[in-house]
């Protein structure tokens, strides 16, 4: 199966996400592959779209930001051009309020989860705005933070509006947060495309991304399982595993259970058909052959009895 590559372009308002996706859409009309973008602002009004070419596919979601308040309308518009438009590769670019582990919760539908391969998160840093970060309210400077944190490439942007010692303690500051990301220093977000081209490996089950930072694993069940084994398999997951969604059918169930688990709390919601058994991780620093391995277990546990 074809799947469609991601690309999150994450960063605080005015750090140069929209610059930077003009440079990518410049390159993908070279390539000649077949784009759609997702443009999020908050607002009712589009301010950017006009940053995209009409021959580009693009889908605008206004009124909220997609890690909260129209996650909905996001699901939507991705099964839409996935079923209907088949695109090589989708790029979305979040709100500047948005955080990056919502946003990747929000795109990661159990429904089609398994036909994306997310190559990563590129975030967008003002270069002035991070040195003066200390004038924010905690809540932004904590964003700031975030976003660095869970990137896979950082363009630190507006350097030459910073002296060469700022330009050093902003590199040893960012780096500190997120050692394994590579750090640029650009303005108006010129970087060699080809850095980002490589960002993510793919590992040796199509289902699994592996990233610098977060990743993310889908396992597909083969049947049910037994409830009382998999809330044990729930308490023994490592901390660093931030959210859990999808179908999950139990012995003694007709019909499969829509499972959400974020931060340690599992919900279950009965459903009434049948629907793909997926379920969507994402995490940090997680060995997802350990887990893998215990899913099959599970399955393997049923099968037996």
């Amino acid at each position: 199966m074809k799947k469609a590559e991601v690309y999150i372009l994450s960063g605080f308002l005015g750090s140069g996400k929209t610059t930077l996706l003009k440079r990518l859409l410049e390159d993908e009309r070279l390539l000649g592959r077949n784009v759609a973008v997702i443009m999020n602002e908050l607002g009712q009004v589009s301010i950017d779209s006009d940053a995209v070419e009409e021959d580009v596919l693009l889908k605008e979601l206004l009124g909220g930001c997609i890690c909260c308040s129209i996650q909905d309308k996001l699901e939507a518009q991705l099964q839409g051009l996935l079923l209907n438009e088949q695109p090589d590769v989708i790029y979305i670019e979040t709100t500047g309020a948005a955080h990056p582990v919502e946003v990747l919760d929000s795109i990661l539908s159990p429904l089609f989860a398994d036909q994306l391969l997310i190559k990563g998160i590129l975030t967008t840093v003002d270069g002035l705005r991070w040195r003066d970060r200390k004038e924010l309210s905690p809540q932004l400077q904590q964003l700031l933070l975030e976003q660095v944190k869970n990137a896979d490439l950082i363009l630190i942007n507006k350097i030459d509006m910073l002296k060469e010692s700022e330009q050093a303690q902003l590199i040893f500051e960012i780096q500190g947060l997120n050692p394994h990301a590579p750090c640029l220093l650009t303005n108006y977000s010129k970087v060699p495309i080809e850095r980002l081209r490589g960002l993510s490996q793919v590992g040796n089950k199509e289902s699994r991304h592996i990233h610098l930072n977060l990743s993310t694993y889908v396992y597909q069940f083969k049947q049910a399982i037994s409830d009382t084994s998999f809330e044990e398999f729930l308490k023994q997951l490592p901390n660093t595993i931030y959210r859990i969604k999808g179908y999950v059918k139990f012995q003694y169930s007709e019909y499969p259970f829509l499972f959400q688990y974020a931060y340690g709390m599992p919900l279950y919601m009965k459903e009434n058909m049948n629907m793909p058994l997926n379920l969507v991780f994402i995490g940090e620093n997680v060995d997802w052959d350990i887990i893998q391995a215990q899913l099959s277990s599970l399955e393997r546990e049923d099968a037996a009895r």
